[in-house]
């Protein structure tokens, strides 16, 4: 049984996490990823710890953060700031129907690897350019970092507590969601290629992808041009959705509609609250927001978690606790969908590494967890071997 991706290839010349991320997710449905690295220092996230793997002499020089997005790959190492080591790469895009990149603007020009560069020789090429503020525009200059694009995206002025300052969210989401949005332009781009035969480039920034996923919050504002305020947990136009502090504990309550209200009034003994007409509606809960939590805090304080969560299982009000990852991951469900997986890996002192698994579970081609995360150049020789029998062909 092969991959849904099984015979694409890849060369990937991107780092830290978007481009990484893209590239994971389509080497685990089965394409031949070729990380291309920098000699002796590879992927900056490999010295991004600790923690680090350990290895059998102490910590090694993989770091956690560089294992998150790289199985699945070949590194090759390779210095593109040298006429061979460009060369190198025009030769193995021969081979490859993919070039992911997450330069500044412009930053390939002076290597010829642009796409400009590119697209002639190779007019079947689906090219990515992964930046921060993309190619055009004022900021195209401007780098591109997480906690940037969190910023001017405006997702932070949305996240924290209301007194609280504005807040980031805890991983690099703004990343991890370009590499999202990069990898499904990039099948995309392979469709239209297979009907249409000629390649094309993506260009994708970090910031327009924050923006994109404003989703509710970002067309409340352009539907009322009221701007929405921190919350904290709370949602904006759902009540109650949210964390409750009980006696011993915290708990998520997520009631997302009337007859779930009522219900949830029912169990915790409010039953007045409900069919009282300032909160009998969601549209009149979210009016009276304040004076409901204030009321649905005090009554929660003196209940006990487990017993609030059993009851809201029981009469199928959403809501649950607020997991540690030792929780997590230790939990059934996460065994059940193979959310936690572990892989061979020569420098572990165990011989494995313990990773995310991928959440995507297709029904006729799964996907293959075939190499762990690369040490730097390690699939150097294979790959240039590779390379020199294709050209004898």
């Amino acid at each position: 049984m092969t991959g849904a991706l099984d015979g694409l290839r890849i060369l990937d010349l991107s780092r830290i996490l978007a481009g990484p991320t893209a590239t994971q997710l389509l080497g685990d449905f089965g394409a031949d990823i070729i990380k291309v690295e920098r000699p002796g220092l590879g992927d900056d996230t490999r010295a991004w710890g600790p923690p680090f793997v350990e290895g059998d002499d102490g910590p090694t020089q993989e770091s956690a953060y560089y294992l998150c997005a790289n199985r699945n790959k070949r590194s090759i190492a390779v210095d593109i700031a040298k006429p061979e080591g460009a060369q190198t790469v025009r030769d193995l895009l021969a081979t490859c129907d993919v070039l992911v990149e997450n330069f500044k603007p412009g930053g390939l020009d002076k290597y010829g690897l642009s796409y400009s560069d590119l697209k002639e020789q190779f007019p079947r090429l689906v090219y990515c350019s992964i930046s921060g503020f993309g190619q055009t525009g004022p900021n195209s200059e401007k780098p591109g970092y997480d906690l940037l694009a969190q910023a001017y995206g405006g997702i932070m002025s949305l996240t924290g507590e209301p007194e609280g300052e504005p807040m980031k969210v805890a991983v690099g989401i703004a990343d991890v969601m370009t590499g999202m949005y990069a990898s499904n332009a990039i099948q995309a781009a392979l469709r239209h290629r297979d009907k249409m035969d000629e390649g094309q480039h993506i260009d994708i920034a970090l910031v327009d992808c924050q923006i994109a996923w404003l989703i509710n919050e970002g067309t409340n504002y352009l539907t009322s041009k009221i701007l929405p305020q921190r919350r904290g947990n709370q949602h904006p136009n759902i009540v109650p959705y949210q964390v409750f502090e009980m006696a011993d504990g915290h708990a998520v309550v997520a009631v997302g509609n009337d007859a779930q209200f009522e219900r949830f009034c029912t169990l915790i003994g409010r039953e007045e609250l409900a069919s009282d007409p300032k909160y009998a509606t969601n549209a009149g809960r979210l009016v009276n927001r304040e004076a409901l939590i204030a009321t649905l805090t005090e009554t929660l304080s003196k209940l006990e978690r487990d017993w609030l969560i059993s009851g809201m299982e029981t009469n199928k009000i959403p809501g649950g606790p607020i997991n540690q990852l030792d929780d997590v991951f230790a939990s059934d469900q996460v065994a059940a969908r193979e959310m936690k997986i572990a892989m061979p890996h020569s420098g572990a002192a165990s011989g494995e590494v313990d990773l995310i698994g991928n959440p995507v579970k297709f029904s006729k081609t799964p996907v293959t967890y075939r190499r762990a995360p690369p040490t730097c150049g390690a699939d150097t020789d294979d790959i240039l071997a590779e390379l020199a029998a294709t050209q004898k062909e």
